[in-house]
């Protein structure tokens, strides 16, 4: 949030105090400064003027104007010409880009010598066809903000031509930019930091929202809340007759624009006044737009509403609206509808303010991507005593600045729960510090905080604290978050530094080694490790073509999702890993080799009820063993994914495209990084192809499937062709925590290739682990090395060739006894397969 500190010291008895030091405060009780801007940065004359004349240059690819402007000067004797404006008064000469001013704004000019932020010194030259004399500045040009959209207009009688430009735009201030912590949502406005100024300086505080308020006499429009739980609090007032082509006063405008916020118009701008001044959101409703009373209330299926930003939203059933008789007019704490926008034309307005449930807002707005200011506050808890407050300030000001007439009558309909007490010892912000407070420290910062605070003694007879937190402070539940404002407003620098003696280690367990060398293996071998989005969405199940009944649907649903699209936990790593690589792909990286090693969330059949704990004392062991029932299975999975060339091409040669043998190639590297070897044998299951699909197992226990993915797969999700992946549960392969030690053999080998004829639907892997098991402890490998169908061996059939190779631990093997470790290898295969040689 940006503000001015004039602004904030126009609420505290500060006296001389610095921006410097305002910064430090609010670092010292905890609200991060981004950026301390001092906004003198123009150096020279700077001043204010008045477009006598505007004359529009043709022939340019843009418009161009050239405008004449009365900067206070009068014209002498020997002044030229075509120098005089009006009654003798000299104005300049000025090319200006800009179209959003006429003749007779008061606009602000940098004469020749001025130096704007950059630096950019501005000086006489032609340009156009005209010379230039100046230049007639926005207010991204003179550093008051970010908006560029054109020339900054004064309002009438601010100011007169020739004033300085320093001074009208109150050049000697300087802006705070900070960003306090989601928790304190009372600190995004000029009443909450002001008050936390207080506590930090220790001075006193005067509050914007203490207004006498007049009482209701009646209602001003009916109101009538469905949904207590999305809105507890509804406040209404009228205001007739106002003046819609009021300008803004320039001191709202200014502070307007030193918080980011464009003027738009009286009424609107007014909202946004209060908004940051007192951290309500408001919404101005043009009152002859409106059919019938309003009621608040959940969306029914198939609303729609056309927003603000002039986009048709479809409505979910978990959105609060604002309706009238012919439906949704405003999504709740979000965004209002076009079809009663205040416009030009508007005189007759509600003004509006409610207080929202955080929950439901935070879920709006991130369903429909509409994160507003209003909705930043809403979601973060605003202070359901000050709607009231905040309406009647910005009907006063529409009033004072509009000519507007407030109607008798406010309507104040909803029941809001006041906050509850929280007692805790007196010594325990002490305790948990570990720090002895002066006497009396607790009361006087609860008290500064705005708790209403009363001291007792307990059964035990230890002095005890109650506070009552104030409405503004909706996260103050338990005496942990009391000690903490304590400690905070004394200043975490008065807590000593004490670290504890740090016990001897016992390392890394067994399965954090394991997963450390299975990344590094995978690391050593090209691929580079990424952190995807661990959350899912319920189409991509759809895109990976798994069946309704398949087990990879049942997911944890999660409560506040980061997106409304992706509110699910993951059963497998694949979704997020191939978005990583889609994206990487879509960006230009076409040869791609990605992993994850990472928890996967697999929900039983059966969930168990999640208890509700308190936290008064240490749960039941029943509690505990429910607790840990409730919590479903987190295994860890690494999976990866290969698009693209596995070696690249060049001068040497082609290069290789990546398949599903490098698939399986990675599983085999993550089993010999775990200490298993992993058998390998065909499968069908979604996403992979069915032909190109590997299941991995150790021993006879499945642990992951690997290889080339489903073309349909690869079209809805938009992946490279041919794009492969394998995953592998980590957590299903057993431990090795004793590995034997590698034996090798001084003596050389003896080389064998057999050739095996067998029916073409028996496995590969599955005739070599034949081969293996009727060699005996002399075969010491055997890897494919050729596959062969065709006339030679028959219909229905195929050759695999072998190679096979024996070595003896203690001896030179001769060649009898490897021909007849060979012969009971193929004896094996034949009994299992009916394999025949091949002549």
């Amino acid at each position: 949030m940006r503000v001015p500190v004039s602004w904030l010291l126009e609420h505290l008895d500060a006296g001389e105090v610095g921006p410097q030091e305002l910064a430090e405060a609010f670092v010292r009780i905890g609200i991060e400064v981004d950026e301390v801007r001092p906004l003198d940065q123009v150096t020279g004359p700077l001043v204010v003027g008045r477009v006598a004349e505007i004359e529009e240059l043709t022939g340019f690819k843009k418009p161009i104007r050239f405008c004449r402007v009365d900067v206070g000067e009068e014209a002498s004797e020997d002044e030229p010409a075509d120098d005089e404006g009006p009654s003798g008064i000299r104005t300049r000469g000025i090319v200006c880009g800009a179209t959003n001013f006429a003749e007779g704004d008061l606009v602000v000019v940098a004469l020749p010598g001025t130096v704007l932020p950059g630096p950019f010194e501005i000086g006489s030259r032609k340009t156009y066809g005209r010379v230039s004399d100046g230049m007639i500045c926005s207010a991204r040009e003179l550093g008051l903000g970010d908006d560029h959209t054109g020339i900054l207009v004064l309002p009438p009688s601010t100011a007169s031509p020739g004033d300085s430009g320093h001074e009208v735009l109150g050049l000697g201030d300087t802006v705070l930019e900070l960003t306090p912590t989601p928790d304190r949502g009372y600190a995004l406005s000029v009443r909450g930091l002001a008050r936390e100024l207080a506590a930090a300086l220790d001075v006193p505080f005067g509050d914007p929202a203490a207004l006498e308020l007049p009482p209701a006499e009646g209602e001003a429009w009916p109101v009538e809340i469905e949904d207590p739980t999305g809105c507890d609090r509804f406040v209404v007032r009228r205001v007739t007759s106002l003046d819609a082509g009021a300008p803004t006063p320039w001191w709202m405008r200014r502070r307007l624009l030193l918080a980011g916020i464009r003027s738009i118009s009286l009424a609107v701008d007014v909202t946004n006044y209060v908004m940051l001044e007192l951290g309500q959101p408001l919404h101005a409703w043009d009152t002859a737009s409106l059919q019938g009373g309003l009621v608040v209330r959940r969306a029914k299926p198939g609303e729609k509403l056309t927003t603000l930003d002039d986009v048709e939203r479809t409505l979910d059933a978990d959105d609060v609206v604002i309706a009238d008789e012919r439906g949704p007019v405003s999504l709740a704490g979000t965004m209002g509808g076009a079809s009663t926008e205040i416009s030009t034309e508007s005189t007759d307005v509600l003004i509006e303010g409610a207080h929202w449930d955080p929950p439901s807002i935070s879920r709006t707005a991130r369903r429909h991507k509409l994160f507003s200011e209003a909705a930043k506050r809403f979601e973060r808890f605003t202070d359901p005593q000050v709607c009231a407050a905040a309406v009647e300030r910005a009907s006063r000001l529409l009033r004072t600045y509009g000519d507007g007439s407030i109607q008798p009558g406010r309507t104040d309909v909803g029941s809001v729960e006041p906050p509850s007490p929280i007692t805790m010892p007196i010594s325990l912000p002490d305790q948990i510090a570990g720090v002895r407070y002066e006497r009396g420290v607790t009361v006087r910062r609860l008290n500064q905080v705005g708790c209403k605070v009363t001291v007792g003694a307990g059964d035990d007879g230890v002095a005890t604290v109650t506070a009552t937190p104030p409405s503004w402070r909706g996260d103050l539940k338990q005496p942990a978050d009391l000690v903490e404002e304590v400690l905070r407003l004394e200043g975490y620098d008065s807590i000593p530094s004490v670290l504890p003696a740090a016990p001897a280690g016992t390392g890394l367990t067994a399965a954090q080694r394991r997963r450390r060398t299975v990344s590094r293996a995978l690391a050593e071998a090209g691929y580079v490790e990424v952190q995807p989005f661990p959350f899912v969405g319920e189409t991509v199940w759809d895109a990976f073509g798994l069946p309704a009944d398949d087990v990879r649907r049942k997911t944890v649903q999660v409560q506040n999702p980061l997106e409304a699209d992706k509110d699910r936990l993951a059963t497998t790593l694949l979704p997020g890993l191939l978005e990583t690589l889609q994206r990487n792909a879509s960006r230009g990286f076409k040869d791609l080799a990605l992993f994850h090693i990472g928890q996967v969330v697999l929900p039983g059949a059966s969930p168990v009820p999640m208890p509700e704990l308190g936290v008064g004392g240490r749960p039941s062991d029943e509690d505990l063993a429910q607790l840990e029932a409730a919590v479903p299975a987190q295994p860890q999975h690494v999976a990866v994914v290969l698009a693209g060339q596995r070696e690249q091409a060049g001068w040497w040669g082609k290069g290789e495209q990546a398949g599903w043998a490098d698939a399986v190639q990675a599983a085999r590297l993550v089993g010999q990084a775990a200490g298993v070897e992993l058998r390998v044998r065909n499968a069908e299951l979604a996403p992979w192809h069915p032909g190109r699909c590997a299941e991995l197992l150790v021993g006879d226990w499945p642990v992951g499937h690997a290889g080339e993915l489903h073309p349909k797969v690869i079209e809805a999700l938009g992946l490279p062709k041919r794009t492969v992946a394998m995953e592998l549960d980590l957590d299903a392969i057993p431990l090795r925590d004793r590995r034997p030690a590698p034996v090798i053999s001084p003596y050389p080998p003896v080389l064998l290739d057999v050739a095996l004829v067998v029916d073409a639907k028996v496995p590969a892997a599955d005739l070599a682990e034949a081969l293996v098991a009727g060699g005996g402890d002399l075969l010491e490998d055997t890897s494919l090395f050729d596959v062969y169908t065709g006339d030679q061996v028959g219909e229905g059939k195929r050759s695999l060739a072998y190679k096979l190779r024996f070595r003896a631990p203690d001896r030179t093997l001769t060649v009898e006894e490897a021909t007849q470790a060979r012969d009971a290898a193929v004896a094996e295969a034949a009994s299992r397969y009916g394999a025949e040689l091949r002549a």
